[in-house]
């Protein structure tokens, strides 16, 4: 159902700008929806299954565009240092390279699904929706993160640094723990999240540091990640649609919806 609509007159109309015939929502109220995602009604198996269905046909969106092409343009712009970059970042120093061991570990889907669940297992059993929505999407993002990324792996068949098999771009590690990292802060706020993307970038230059990924696989399953992350958690300023109207005049206004 579509909310009032508002029409904001830009400057180039010399009319005054056309009021909304109801009292407009309370910038706090906004601020507030705006902060985290609405927590549905019902957070079961069936509910997660569905969502992620949903979820598979949002993917193609202008945000996701806009991603994929910082991710790809900053892989390409780092392709040049791949080979110098992971030479400069191994080490033959035993505390180093133990610092950088949990790392394959905390960045593998299986644990990262396993956390996930639990998170969700955790909430639903004691009542607790906003908890189990957050494990319900953190699983989502998992999910379609892999769903992204084995695809390309496949399609473009590059060959790891340490020449084990032909799966480095992107990198799984990256993007899956990038995807958790992206859930918590649309669920959270950036300030909670903050461990989780130092989680994210530990993981991921952990992968350099074990000469498994190269810097711009890395970069672009961050990017990945993010996508996914972004795809699954809604927001309700998510939902505002702007659009340009002609006016009589020849003025031009903007013209603001919102879906509920």
């Amino acid at each position: 159902m579509l909310a009032p609509t508002l029409v904001l007159a830009l400057a180039l109309s010399d009319q005054p700008a056309i009021q909304d015939v109801q009292k407009p929502p309370d910038p706090q109220e906004q601020k507030a929806e705006a902060k985290e995602p609405p927590t549905p009604p019902h957070t079961g198996i069936r509910a997660l299954a569905e969502n992620l269905v949903e979820d598979v046909k949002h993917l193609p969106s202008k945000q996701n565009l806009y991603l994929t092409a910082i991710g790809g343009g900053l892989a390409a712009a780092v392709h040049p240092a791949d080979v110098g970059f992971n030479t400069r970042l191994r080490s033959h120093y035993d505390g180093v390279n133990t610092a950088f061991a949990p790392g394959k570990y905390i960045g593998n889907t299986p644990e990262q699904v396993a956390a996930s669940i639990g998170t969700y297992a955790f909430g639903r059993l004691f009542n607790k929706p906003k908890v189990s929505h957050l494990g319900m999407d953190l699983v989502q993002a998992q999910i379609l993160s892999e769903m992204l990324v084995q695809p390309l792996k496949y399609a473009t068949h590059r060959t790891r640094p340490d020449d084990s098999n032909h799966q480095s771009f992107p990198s799984g590690h990256a993007a899956v723990t990038f995807a958790t990292a992206t859930v918590i802060e649309r669920h959270l706020g950036w300030r909670k999240s903050l461990l989780g993307y130092t989680i994210a970038s530990y993981v991921a230059a952990s992968r350099l540091h074990d000469n498994r990924h190269y810097l711009s696989d890395v970069v672009f399953g961050a990017a990945v990640g993010s996508i996914a992350g972004r795809t699954v958690v809604h927001h309700a300023s998510d939902y505002w649609a702007f659009a340009p109207v002609a006016l009589p005049d020849g003025g031009v206004a903007l013209m603001v919806t919102r879906t509920r």
